[in-house]
Parts: structure tokens; sequence; C-alpha cells
């Protein structure tokens, strides 16, 4: 299973994770052969890619951290609840769909629980509508993963994704215009966007586990964020777990204005940032359960052999565990080679290849 961006999808290829409308529906189911007509339909949606069973990964099991199903609801709930923040009553309709909430939340907490060991490997396909959406339930499982590595209990745990969760419902006040600008945003339409954190803040009013981190998901460990300054433990820990989690899904995902950035590029950001915009210990902790060569990546060693990455065990981000494809001089393998990066000190990830790439790759060792 592979990671393959929306210029690049041909017919005939075979879909290995299904995608996701806006109100939960699947829009195109597993093993369905792509045709023409699902590209350009792919396309009008804003979908940056697709998961394509090529089988290069065939006898490797590859697992997002939560299922299909359960982040597909979510992303609803997520929808249903900024479209709540838009009528006449904004906290009465944002606390009748609260129950519901924690009640997903919780079920996301017992399948991270089960599976402790999993490291964020995947990127979620998501509609170029629904950013915000998905982003927030994204937000949720990277802060419930931090967390539970951090060592909070299942009832903090529960209490730190719903407000996760419901961080930028505030948003819900913010125009659309400004929201969908395909352009950097000028300095008053950014003074515009800082105040959902108010707006967050007052709509989650008698929900003091949500409120605090819809208030101060932008505040960061040195003082520099907003919308208040706060510095190191005057922001509330969860809070804290949110926004690093925050900062890494927004640079990784695609924007109008701009290309995703790739996992191991903001993580490489994000590690120099312990005691200046997130706490050390936090910093850590996020890095440990983040793999920098997601599964399916297709990758260049130092040593100039090419693989593919089959996962990255826990606590070593930096280190994938490779299935080799081509030698040194660009020969395929005839029997299958697996290596482990962390075991070899001088052997490391040099760059991954593009599907450009790969696929001249292929064409010249075919």
């Amino acid at each position: 299973m592979r990671r393959i961006p929306i210029t690049s999808l041909k017919p005939g290829m075979q879909v290995a994770r299904p995608v996701y409308g806006s109100a939960g529906q699947a829009l195109l189911q597993r093993n369905v052969v792509l045709t023409h007509r699902y590209i350009s339909q792919l396309k009008g949606l804003g979908v940056p890619f697709l998961y394509i069973d090529d089988g290069l990964l065939d006898g490797y099991r590859v697992d997002d951290v939560i299922s299909d199903n359960t982040r597909a609801g979510a992303v609803h709930q997520v929808r249903n609840l900024v479209a709540a923040v838009e009528t006449p009553n904004p906290v009465a309709h944002v606390l009748l769909r609260t129950k519901e909430v924690a009640r997903t939340v919780s079920s996301i907490v017992d399948e991270l629980l089960s599976q402790r060991e999993l490291m964020v490997n995947l990127i979620d396909i998501r509609l170029e509508d629904d950013y915000l959406f998905g982003h927030s339930v994204n937000v949720c499982v990277l802060a419930l993963v931090t967390g539970i590595a951090y060592g909070l209990s299942k009832d903090q745990l529960t209490d730190l994704g719903v407000g996760a969760i419901m961080q930028d419902v505030g948003m819900g006040v913010v125009p659309r215009t400004i929201l969908q600008k395909p352009t950097l945003l000028t300095n008053p339409e950014f003074e515009t966007v800082k105040r959902h954190t108010y707006a967050g803040y007052e709509i989650l009013s008698a929900m003091p586990q949500a409120r605090d981190v819809a208030h101060e998901h932008h505040e960061r460990y040195d003082g520099s964020g907003y919308p208040q300054g706060k510095k190191g433990h005057q922001i509330h820990l969860h809070a804290q777990l949110a926004a690093i989690c925050d900062v890494y899904d927004a640079v990784t995902a695609a924007r109008v204005y701009r290309p995703a950035f790739p996992a191991h590029e903001a993580l490489e950001l994000l590690a120099g940032s312990g005691n200046q915009s997130f706490g050390l210990r936090i910093v850590t902790t996020f890095l440990e359960n983040v793999a920098a060569y997601p599964t399916g990546s297709v990758v260049k060693l130092s040593d100039q052999r090419v693989g593919i990455v089959v996962d990255t065990p826990k606590s070593l981000y930096k280190y994938p565990r490779i299935k080799m494809l081509y030698d040194e001089q660009g020969r395929p393998y005839q029997t299958p080679l697996e290596v482990n990066t962390e075991d070899f000190p001088s052997l490391f990830v040099s760059r991954i290849l593009s599907e450009a790439e790969f696929t001249l790759y292929r064409g010249l060792t075919s």
C-alpha cells in the first residue's frame, strides 16, 4: 500500500483505503479499481492523494491507529458541531451534541489503549472542503496518542480528547471567506481568526475540560502565543498537548496556498521547539509516537539502495524498517530483504522518492 498523489493516479490502480465524504459516507471503497471517471471525481472533490495497493507491501499489515469508520464518524460529528455554532443559540446547540462527542472520544481512547505499540504511520485522506473537520479529529487522535505515552489516566485521556476534538469549535464564528481564502491572511484577517479562541471558550463555558483547550491551544511555552501570552505551566497541560498536535497536522496538510510538508520535515521543525514553543517533555513524547517516514514511503538510503517503508518501531521515529527493492546499482532484489535502519549507525534515509521518480526508476530497471 502506497500513498499516491492525485496527479499520479491511473486507471486500473486498486484502492487500498476508503475515501469518506463529509457525512461519513464511503465515496470509494477499499479494493475498487480506479477508472478515469473516479479519478476525475476525486480531483473535483479536492482529494490530495489516495492509498493504492500495488503489491509492494503484500504480506505486511498496515494499520491506522484508529479504524476508518471511527475516523469518518468523528469527522461528521465535528462538522455538526461547527454547524451548531452558526445557529442563533450556539451554546445550547453545541451542548446537545457533547454526549455524542464524548462517546466517540471514549471509543477512540479504547481503540488506542488496545494497541499501545502502534506508531502514527499513516496520513488521513480528507476532502479539500473538510480541512477543519478532519484536522480536529487528527488533533484529537494525535493528542490522545501523546497523552497515553505521557502517562495520563483514562479519565484524563477522555477529557483531553474531548477538548482536542472541540478546540476549533470557535471557528464557526469566523467568516468562510477568511477560512477558505487561497492566499495568506492580512493582519486584520488574522486578528479575526485569533478570536476563535475566545469564541470557543464562551461556547464551551459549561465544559471546563474542553473550554481551556479551546482557549489556550495557541499559547506557547515561551509566552509568544495568543490570546493571553501565557507561559510554561500557566498553560493547561491538555492545551499544551493539543497545541503540538495542532501544529504538526496543520503543517503536514496541503492547503490552497501551500503544499504539505513531508512528515520528517514537520518533525524536524518540532524537534527544535523544545522549551520554546512547547515544553521539552511534550516534544520528546510526541516525537516518540509519530513516524518520520510513513508506511508505504519509497525511500533512497545513504548507501544508494531503494526500499519501501514497512513500519517504524515505537520511540524510534527516524529509524524505519524497510523492505529493500533495489541494490546500490539499481538492480531489483530477487529475494526479499528487510532492514532495520536502527541496527546500522551509518545507514539512514537520505530522501523520499516522488512518485514520478519512482515510476522512472521502475521503468529503468524493468
